[in-house]
């Protein structure tokens, strides 16, 4: 058994009638949002988050009786992925999703209930829309142990999807943007279309697996640089990037042969194979700059590849600070661009126009309302109720070569009805998987 770090993006969403809120996992690489609902005994996952402070925050569970605006999927639903699982055609349709994550799975059934939404403008009005969604009456794996604490936001492409059926309902443009910021929180966006000066690539949709794919086609390392194409799917869900040979290799072995400081021996208890120590008295180091040279020739810039993190030294016992470059090679056979390579950026995710589109952000400044989120109040401050050392973090601010985007002023786009926007918060800890 192994240990391996989440580190992921979370909001507040408003379901049901009276409304709850839940503090979920913002997911671009799957489809089906769900919540825990009528959960058993060990069935959910974790009950409660613990803040900073020390408090307690219990977390909500739906339950389809409590709310009078929930109703039923049957099988016949045209969003009944599996109708051969059904009893009758106008029974429960059933859900089940396993995710690569070892034994990561949910299951239940799908309801349709009241998603409440704020409109990002200076009227910030409530806009309520039917939504689709899980039913999720029995977790397994990491979502045990608290990568989902409280249901997960599918993003991704497919109809069920809840950017999907904001545009199918036409309340947004099909499109959205997720901002990660260095300072661990950012926003999402729905209806957002990006900007015209923002850099862009095309999707790759592939029928049998329909994601946010692009095709990267150079690497650039500080002074190394290797014309290598391939495709990767861009997931918020993914805490970090994890890329195939020859790409890992690659980047890899470039970034070790340009750092300074003394290598970390291979770790069992960590999930990165290249890690540095940092002195007791070390504030900065330097690392190489890393660009992906997407299709299309725009330029995508890693702001900061490295991870913090804490290890005890088994010779000394005493505690060691190290960073690690924040790489995982892929054991199956997809690459992945997760949301530790997002930082700094507003991403767009345009679904009219099939591209991905990126531009540097601090994510405070693009917003045209104050970090208005979708849901009754800001999202609380929280950590897991697991531990939380070593403790990853969005960004070091100490790579000399990497500084912080600078502010931009904010362009709106022209949209079908409005845009609203979640305010995400990044959460990191260990699992044992």
């Amino acid at each position: 058994m192994g240990t391996k770090l989440l580190c992921l993006h979370y909001a507040n969403v408003s379901v049901g009638t009276p409304s709850l809120s839940f503090f979920v996992a913002l997911d671009t690489g799957s489809d089906l949002f769900w919540l825990p609902c009528d959960c058993k005994a060990g069935s959910c996952g974790n009950a409660s988050l613990q803040t900073s402070s020390g408090s307690i925050i219990d977390l909500s569970i739906y339950s389809p009786s409590n709310s009078s605006t929930s109703k039923s999927v049957s099988c016949d639903s045209t969003l009944c992925e599996q109708t051969p699982s059904c009893p009758s055609a106008n029974g429960n349709c059933p859900y089940n999703i396993s995710y690569l994550s070892t034994n990561t799975s949910s299951t239940g059934i799908l309801v349709e209930d009241v998603l409440h939404l704020i409109t990002d403008d200076d009227q910030q009005k409530a806009v309520d829309t039917p939504i689709t969604f899980g039913c999720g009456k029995n977790q397994t794996g990491i979502f045990l142990e608290g990568a989902a604490p409280n249901g997960l936001f599918g993003l991704g492409i497919e109809n069920i999807s809840v950017p999907s059926t904001l545009a199918r309902n036409g309340l947004t443009s099909n499109s959205f943007a997720m901002c990660f910021g260095s300072d661990g929180f950012g926003r999402i966006s729905f209806g957002n279309n990006g900007s015209s000066d923002q850099s862009e690539t095309p999707f790759n949709i592939r029928q049998s697996l329909p994601t946010y794919n692009i095709s990267i086609t150079k690497i650039t390392v500080g002074q190394n640089s290797t014309e290598l194409e391939f495709s990767a799917i861009f997931d918020s869900g993914t805490s970090f990037t994890s890329l195939r040979d020859p790409a890992y290799t690659f980047i890899s072995e470039s970034f070790n042969s340009q750092i300074q400081e003394k290598r970390h021996t291979s770790d069992p208890q960590l999930p990165f194979e290249y890690c540095y120590y940092l002195s007791a008295n070390q504030t900065s180091y330097v690392t190489p700059v890393v660009n992906l040279t997407m299709k299309g020739g725009d330029r995508y810039s890693l702001y900061d590849p490295t991870v913090i993190v804490t290890t005890k030294v088994i010779v000394t016992t005493k505690d060691a600070v190290l960073y690690c470059l924040g790489l995982l090679k892929s054991d199956v056979n997809i690459d992945i661009i997760g949301q530790n390579f997002m930082t700094g950026y507003n991403i767009v995710f345009d679904r009219e126009r099939m591209v991905l589109g990126w531009k540097d952000s601090n994510c405070y400044n693009d917003q045209t309302s104050n970090n208005l989120p979708i849901s009754p109040s800001q999202p609380p401050a929280v950590s897991p109720a697991l531990p939380v050392n070593p403790e990853a973090t969005g960004s070091t601010g100490n790579n000399s070569q990497t500084p912080a985007p600078a502010p931009r002023t904010n362009h709106s786009p022209n949209l079908k009805s409005f845009t609203c926007t979640f305010t995400m918060l990044l959460i990191s800890f260990f699992a044992l998987v």
